[in-house]
């Protein structure tokens, strides 16, 4: 589940919990509320994309 809230400098971020369990975080702030909700979309559809593994 994603969650989207303000933090201390008012600004959008995100959360991406399973179980309970916080796993993934926006790793910028967006002044726009749509910004925040794109960045959600784009991390939901990345599910297929290849990882690099060194």
């Amino acid at each position: 589940m994603y969650t989207k809230y303000r933090d201390a400098n008012q600004q959008w971020r995100w959360r991406y919990q399973t179980n309970g369990r916080i796993i993934a975080v926006s790793s910028e702030a967006y002044v726009n509320e749509a910004d925040c909700d794109r960045s959600i979309e784009i991390m939901k559809n990345s599910g297929n994309s290849p990882t690099h593994r060194e």
